[in-house]
């Protein structure tokens, strides 16, 4: 009798770069971070559309704990540029590897999306692209550009990767004048080596500076997740930071471990905690602050975009 091994088609591992790591202890989650599972109406529906026009979202890529509410509502931040990232974060859930060619129908089919929809602000994010020239950049605009020609009347807000080395990257997205502008510092500067790797952190706080000088008008925003061992002292000099680059609106979220092999989480910070990082963040200057143990970049993103439109009318009011 002889026994055959298949060898050629195994299912690829999600993290072979993670493979080898040893299984970190993934802690319990305490009562205020626990969600119920996605089974509503509204939900099915915006899977539908999403599958039946061969997108990827992040909700679903990176594991998002919110993907039950926010897809209820018809809230979706959509993934351009594959489902395959050229970095190895420690905390991220997103498949690494070899990506595949762009898609040039994928501009407008975000854009069919997003008009079926009915969309009033959705958000655009990418892998990184580092394999590309610009890193991606054209395709950010491309998609902008798509959307604004299908659905005149939606905001839109793009999550970006660093564009590290990519000269004249940013320029060419920042042209393309999206409504807000988001790039994730993800974690304080003592963390970078381990948890984010291939990034740089003054690179990322000089990005978003960039976008200031050269469109003041468009919102920046930037977000943190805590948990990753990070000191107190360090988030308040992260914030500071921020506000140096005149960054407008800050999120700062919970940590959570996608796997044994991912970064463990260091702490479950209260909600008592998120609170206090919003009052202060307040006190430094940001127009909005999403801190709480489920904030996410995106989460209730239309909803806090008419709340910086609102903060900055006030602002401009106040100084007349």
């Amino acid at each position: 009798m002889v026994t055959l091994l298949d060898t050629l088609n195994r299912p690829r591992p999600r993290h072979p770069e993670k493979a080898h790591r040893p299984d970190q202890e993934v802690l319990r989650k305490p009562d205020w971070i626990r969600v119920r599972a996605p089974v509503s109406r509204g939900y099915q529906e915006t899977r539908e559309i999403v599958k039946s026009h061969g997108l990827v979202t992040v909700c679903e890529e990176a594991g998002c704990p919110n993907i039950g509410e926010c897809w209820d509502k018809k809230h979706a931040t959509f993934m351009i540029m594959g489902e395959i990232c050229t970095r190895a974060c420690a905390f991220c859930n997103v498949a690494t590897g070899i990506p595949t060619p762009l898609d040039p129908n994928e501009p407008d089919s975000v854009a069919k999306a997003v008009a079926k929809m009915g969309l009033s602000h959705v958000v655009i994010t990418s892998v990184d692209r580092d394999d590309l020239a610009d890193g991606g950049a054209q395709h950010f605009a491309d998609v902008i550009h798509a959307i604004r020609a299908a659905a005149p009347g939606t905001t839109i807000e793009i999550l970006t990767p660093d564009f590290l080395r990519k000269d004249g990257a940013l320029e060419v997205v920042v042209a393309a004048k999206p409504d807000v502008f988001n790039h994730n510092l993800e974690t304080v500067p003592s963390n970078y080596l381990t948890v984010r790797p291939g990034a740089r952190y003054f690179h990322s706080i000089r990005l978003l500076q960039r976008v200031k000088e050269i469109d003041p008008s468009i919102f920046t925003k930037s977000g943190i997740m805590v948990g990753l061992g990070e000191e107190r002292n360090e988030v308040l000099q992260l914030m500071d930071d921020l506000r140096t680059a005149g960054v407008d609106f800050m999120t700062i979220g919970q940590y959570l471990q996608p796997s044994k092999k991912h970064h463990p989480v260091k702490k479950f910070v209260t909600p008592d905690e998120f609170k206090s990082y919003e009052t202060i963040a307040y006190t430094k200057g940001f127009l909005v602050v999403a801190s709480s143990p489920l904030t996410r970049s995106s989460h209730h993103a239309g909803d806090d975009f008419a709340k910086l439109r609102a903060a900055r009318e006030a602002q401009l009011k106040k100084s007349m």
